[in-house]
């Protein structure tokens, strides 16, 4: 397995980010949405929301595996807009030799078609700030307009997720055929997760190295050292899960992997939220620290694409149905790269 791209990709987009990814501007579109236009018009400037996309069709032909650390990145920042979506959106768009449409692409992990022939997609994360959605139905997917939709936010602050409805789509797209989106958002998501949790963990670090408490920072107490030490460790492991579930060669995931990836960093995003706000005390859940824009990502994260429990649930099964006597056979067979 490996994740080697051109280190001035990675190094460009890290650049990017710093500038137009900033807690302010995180903090502008989560008070209007509209505002995230502006970031996403330098996104689609800098060239990265085609990363994936063949080199043919004007891309960098990026893999799975090659994109992984961009993705991590894009958590890192807590970016407000779905850029991992879009770069593998477009990758499968232009592999049916399909348009690709200007503007933010979001996937929807649970589409609904009524007997009246409306449609939805619930708790779709990034609804709110995207152009079109990726819509999965028993015909197969279609690429769905957000602006021909009935959006109702989630009601939690700050949050880009929302109910999208369409009282009749008939005709609005044409069903594509099937793909795994279920399994691709999966590892797109633990993948933001990864980053994100990078973050809190040294975020946390840096403030239980600068809160004085009895004559010394926190960090020299035997207990807050411990905290963070299981902080460590789910972060490291949620970082290797994500890279295994990000392992492909092309622009989809080994749905095993994507199990596997998705449930340990679920897993990971609660315990690590946690974590950091015991250490940060009160202070960590106020608006105006820069925290609580992580954390609060961390949890919604958790929940996309199915949470712990569900892919729990998918690995279990297959261990079950597999003809392997042990589970470690299992592993080795199915889950490493």
């Amino acid at each position: 397995m490996t994740h080697d791209i051109d280190a001035s990709l990675l190094d460009g987009l890290q650049r990017l980010l710093a500038d137009i990814a900033t807690p302010a501007a995180l903090r502008g579109v989560e008070r209007d949405p509209a505002a995230a236009a502006a970031m996403w018009a330098q996104l689609e400037a800098s060239g990265f929301a085609d990363a994936m996309v063949p080199e043919a069709a004007g891309g960098a032909g990026l893999t799975l595996t090659q994109a992984f650390p961009l993705f991590v990145e894009m958590g890192r920042r807590a970016l407000p807009v779905p850029l991992a979506h879009t770069m593998l959106v477009r990758a499968a768009l232009s592999a049916q030799q399909l348009a690709v449409p200007q503007g933010a692409i979001t996937i929807a992990p649970t589409t609904l078609t009524a007997a009246d022939g409306s449609l939805s997609c619930t708790r779709t994360p990034y609804a709110a700030v995207a152009a079109w959605v990726v819509a999965s139905t028993s015909a197969g997917w279609s690429l769905l307009p957000t602006e021909r939709a009935r959006l109702t936010p989630s009601g939690i602050r700050g949050s880009q997720r929302a109910d999208l409805h369409w009282p009749d789509a008939a005709g609005t797209a044409p069903a594509v055929g099937t793909a795994p989106w279920q399994d691709a958002g999966a590892v797109l998501t633990s993948a933001l997760l990864a980053g994100a949790l990078q973050h809190v963990l040294q975020a946390t670090l840096d403030f239980a190295n600068q809160r004085m408490q009895f004559g010394r920072s926190i960090g020299k107490f035997q207990a807050v050292q411990h905290q963070l030490a299981v902080m460590a460790e789910h972060v490291q492991a949620a970082q290797m899960a994500a890279a295994i579930g990000c392992a492909a060669d092309g622009p989809w995931p080994q749905p095993l992997r994507a199990a596997a990836a998705k449930a340990r960093c679920s897993e990971a995003a609660a315990l690590v939220a946690a974590i950091a706000h015991a250490v940060h005390g009160a202070i960590g859940v106020t608006a105006e620290f820069d925290l609580q824009l992580f954390t609060r990502r961390l949890h919604e994260g958790r929940a996309d694409f199915g949470a712990e429990s569900h892919w729990h649930g998918v690995l279990g099964r297959a261990l079950l149905a597999a003809p392997e006597a042990a589970t470690l056979p299992f592993m080795h067979r199915h889950l490493m790269p």
